[in-house]
């Protein structure tokens, strides 16, 4: 296995955090190295400033894309964090439901991974709306940086392992089942979920409307203070008044450092 000096690895850790947020301390030498060496061997590369020349060269995208889905992990899976799903049906539906003049809500999976996530909520919107469902715009969106996962989270097909969280009337409804000890969920909820490939570092977001509701859990757990402090202030200008971010439960937001205003552990408002 390659070994990865000092200044190289600074040379990586530096290009990934500039560009895609994602701070590595110095103790994630080992964990770099380990998740790029095979690249290296496949492209012959005799050094690791040798692959970060390649990276910054190649205009087709194909290396940053595939040192991403190297370097990230995406450990997800149906109705993580409990709570916060139960909440948003409990209490977040019900106010937006009742407040919408459009019947249209516009919810935002950042971080989206493999797809759980979305199709959590698709489904839990699905459940709440009933009869009424085709009534509502209620299409949500979902993005990653990683190509791999979301491509899992296209084809929306998961081993029946992956599903044994969910509520049996899901299961029943909701999903197909295949070979292999397999289950894919049906068009009706697969096509609720829009998947793009965004970089939550980019400059501007240019959305054209705002959204009432963004998940963004455990995503900034891998950036630095500054960096998260200014992801944040892009999610509240996004926000419609009343809307809601949800972070993961491992993660925090200092109430000096934004307007979101503290609802319960994990979950903002941006207040009228």
């Amino acid at each position: 296995m390659q070994k990865i000096s000092e200044k190289e690895f600074k040379q990586l850790a530096d290009y990934i955090k500039a560009n895609y947020g994602i701070y590595l301390k110095d103790e994630k030498q080992t964990l770099l190295t380990g998740r790029l060496s095979n690249v290296l061997e496949q492209k012959n590369f005799a050094s690791f400033a040798e692959y970060f020349d390649y990276i910054v060269a190649d205009k087709t995208g194909d290396a940053v894309v595939t040192l991403i889905d190297k370097i990230t992990t995406n450990h997800t899976f149906f109705m993580r964090e409990v709570d916060h799903f139960n909440f948003f049906k409990e209490k977040v539906l019900p106010q937006l439901a009742s407040n919408s003049k459009n019947k249209d809500l516009r919810i935002w999976s950042a971080g989206c991974s493999s797809g759980e996530e979305p199709y959590t909520l698709a489904m839990i919107i699905d459940e709440f709306f009933g009869m009424d469902k085709k009534l509502w715009d209620t299409k949500i969106l979902a993005t990653d940086i990683s190509s791999k996962v979301l491509d899992i989270a296209l084809g929306g097909v998961y081993t029946n392992d992956r599903i044994s969280t969910i509520p049996a009337f899901w299961k029943l409804n909701y999903f197909q089942k295949l070979e292999k000890e397999q289950s894919v969920l049906i068009p009706k909820i697969r096509n609720e979920v829009i998947y793009r490939k965004f970089n939550l570092m980019d400059k501007t977001f240019a959305f054209k409307k705002k959204f009432h509701v963004i998940f963004c859990r455990n995503v900034m757990i891998y950036f630095d203070n500054k960096t998260k402090i200014d992801l944040v202030k892009k999610f509240y200008d996004l926000c419609e008044p009343g809307g809601y971010l949800f972070i993961g439960h491992s993660e925090s937001l200092n109430r000096n450092e934004t307007e979101y205003k503290y609802i319960q552990p994990a979950v903002y408002r941006k207040e009228f």
